[in-house]
């Protein structure tokens, strides 16, 4: 199987990488991270530029159609490759956001994770609604060992990132952020976490400008951590 990292991820985010690798191969994965790979497009193509999306699909497929999986710690890129690539005449391989393959294709709810905190999840609007991932992350997390978790009020409502629109569309975005960083903090949660780093960025941006305490870490994180190889917040 190859891991697809994504452009955000592997630009700012490389330990949510490189926990999905280390969770996958103590599940019995054998995994790859091709070199070659780039944007799957998105961007583009939510911005209204669907012909320069159309070589980076191709790239896509050139890249991982070897493999027999590929996974993405990330719901919304996920969903480019499987709902998007096809309208812009690719068959992309099998593609899977990281909760979904562990639950559906692995099989697994218990990854043997241990996080001593306390935890809140916010379901990404692609994962949720694009993706259909539904409570598999949240039966993640009730498995991982000394996690508490806490309950999001209104979860589903989208924190106002969307990509491009966080900056076209800014004073919306900030509106419905607040609404998002209010919800997080009446849980009283030391952990944010989410699938997307697109959400936990903005998210977690707007809790750190507001010195709240409060860590977004990404799915992958939490369930690669372990007593033996624990989780430790970096500064």
């Amino acid at each position: 199987m190859a891991l697809f990292a994504t452009c955000l991820t592997d630009t700012f985010f490389p330990s949510t990488a490189r926990a999905v690798v280390r969770l996958l191969e103590r599940l019995g994965c054998s995994v790859e991270f091709p070199l070659d790979q780039t944007c799957c497009g998105q961007m583009h193509f939510n911005t209204g530029y669907r012909e320069q999306s159309k070589p980076l699909a191709r790239k896509y497929t050139d890249v991982f159609g070897g493999y027999d999986f590929v996974v993405a710690p990330s719901g919304s890129c996920a969903g480019m490759v499987r709902e998007i690539h096809p309208t812009l005449g690719e068959s992309p391989p099998r593609t899977f956001e990281l909760a979904e393959f562990l639950v559906d294709v692995l099989g697994v709810t218990d990854v043997g994770a241990w996080f001593p905190h306390r935890v809140t999840y916010h379901p990404t609007c692609h994962s949720l609604r694009m993706l259909g991932v539904g409570d598999k992350p949240l039966a993640l997390l009730r498995a991982v060992k000394a996690l508490d978790l806490v309950e999001l009020p209104d979860s589903t409502q989208c924190c106002g990132f969307g990509g491009t629109f966080a900056i076209k569309n800014a004073e919306t975005s900030t509106a419905m952020l607040a609404d998002k960083m209010r919800c997080v903090l009446d849980t009283g949660a030391e952990v944010l976490s989410a699938g997307d780093n697109s959400c936990l960025m903005h998210i977690g941006g707007g809790l750190s400008r507001l010195r709240t305490g409060v860590r977004p870490v990404h799915l992958a994180e939490i369930l690669a951590s372990t007593e033996e190889d624990p989780w430790r917040a970096t500064p």
